[in-house]
């Protein structure tokens, strides 16, 4: 049992320096049982999966719940205010109801009480009376919780163990790999999920490595995946292949930084580094489709394990939990692609982890761009050295990827509310004011 399924002591230490009011650290969402990885990686809208993403999703259920409403109001709390121009949010949310008029309500100094993604809808009536009222939340990777469904069983369980040590004793006493539980727990026509998913990571790949010019927003940032691109072809073996892992990652990044298709994997934040993994993999080791459909299997259940036991959502517990966990996840797939052992891609990811506990969230300006970008090109190719080191072990070592997932929420729970995707600490204060002088 995940120690966070426990009661939290509150760290009072950090309550006079945080620049948001409410409650620090939040319930968690924690049921008996995980859904499935069809909730894991999903194809949508960048730049953000729970600030773009999930919001839209949550506006598309409201409008059909009140489809004949003169107005509607929308509330943005905590980290979806703070951040929400940057990402996009006031579009997500106001576009479905078009053509009635929205109004958008900024609270980021307010957090509703289970998570700092919070929002709440109200539908009008034309008479200015309210026709109904919903608050739900924006927990990470497009994934919505309603204030009624909040740590409630989930009506299509999928998979009843929920540590990787359980899946790995159940998995090695019937001698399987662990994509194979995953087929045994999601039927075979996972398969064909994980063909549309993959297909959909190559083409934001192929399309962001031919296109070129500036990323909206205003920082003026230059697209370099076609430039690394090219630069790589024209150098030899390992500076090659490295900046080939670069331009796949800046690729993906730079495709959801512009507001692309992109697949979340886990986060639409940290969507380039699994891809560009798989992506090498591929055109250069010749792997075929269906060992990257394996691949993806078990880099789900790694995410998988993240976003259940702990968080993908930056404005929880920081980037740790959006590059740290793609960095795990493309770990493990790399390993298996590799011919690892289910210890050894267990040992991949738990370093891919590990080695990212403590990244703060802190985007310049509330865009998925500044330092998000250069994150997930710096996480592909760690991915692969994780795989490359855990290969050279029998996949005995001391710190478990239980352990460290437990160990991420915790670094997440007692970070400064300013570095988890508030715009206000880090890289995003520093290099803000530098931009944008007061």
């Amino acid at each position: 049992m995940s120690r966070f399924e426990q009661p939290r002591k509150q760290n009072n230490g950090d309550i006079h320096s945080t620049h948001i009011e409410g409650p620090k650290r939040f319930p968690p969402c924690l049921t008996t049982s995980m859904d499935s990885i069809r909730e894991l990686y999903k194809i949508g809208m960048g730049p953000s999966s729970s600030h773009t993403m999930g919001p839209r999703k949550a506006a598309l259920i409201f409008k059909a719940r009140h489809p004949g409403a003169a107005k509607y109001i929308i509330t943005l709390y905590g980290s979806l205010a703070a951040t929400g121009k940057g990402h996009m949010t006031d579009r997500a949310v106001s576009e479905p109801f078009a053509p009635a008029p929205v109004e958008i309500i900024w609270k980021p100094e307010e957090l509703l009480p289970r998570h700092p993604n919070g929002m709440l809808f109200t539908a009008l009536a034309a008479d200015g009376g309210e026709m109904g009222k919903w608050q739900v939340y924006s927990v990470g990777g497009g994934t919505i919780k309603s204030e009624e469904e909040w740590g409630k069983q989930s009506a299509n369980p999928v998979y009843k163990l929920r540590q990787m040590q359980d899946i790995l004793d159940k998995i090695s006493a019937e001698g399987k790999g662990l994509w194979e539980y995953v087929v045994d727990c999601e039927g075979q026509d996972i398969y064909d999920y994980m063909g549309t998913i993959w297909s959909s990571m190559k083409e934001t790949i192929t399309r962001g490595l031919d296109t070129e010019g500036v990323l909206p927003g205003g920082l003026g940032l230059p697209r370099k995946a076609a430039s690394y691109y090219l630069k790589a072809m024209n150098q030899h073996e390992y500076l090659q292949r490295l900046n080939l892992i670069f331009a796949y990652a800046l690729a993906s990044a730079e495709e959801n930084a512009s507001g692309a298709t992109v697949v979340t994997a886990p986060t639409c934040g940290s969507c380039g580094i699994l891809p560009a993994s798989l992506y090498f993999y591929q055109t250069n080791y010749k792997a075929s489709d269906k060992m990257i459909y394996k691949a993806l299997m078990t880099a789900g259940i790694v995410g998988n394990l993240a976003k259940h036991n702990a968080s993908i959502s930056g404005a929880e517990v920081g980037c740790q939990g959006e590059v740290g966990v793609a960095c795990a996840m493309a770990a493990a797939a790399s390993a298996q692609l590799m011919g690892g052992t289910p210890y050894q891609i267990e040992y991949a990811a738990e370093m891919g982890l590990e080695h990212h506990l403590g990244l703060t969230c802190d985007p310049v300006c509330g865009l998925v761009q500044i330092p998000c970008i250069e994150r997930n090109a710096m996480a592909a190719p760690r991915a692969m050295d994780c795989a490359a080191y855990a290969l050279l072990s029998d996949g005995r070592h001391r710190v478990s990827y239980d352990a460290v997932v437990d160990t991420m929420a915790q670094t997440g729970w007692d970070m400064k509310s300013i570095y988890r995707e508030t715009s206000k600490g880090g890289l995003a204060k520093e290099l803000g004011e530098m931009i944008y002088p007061s």
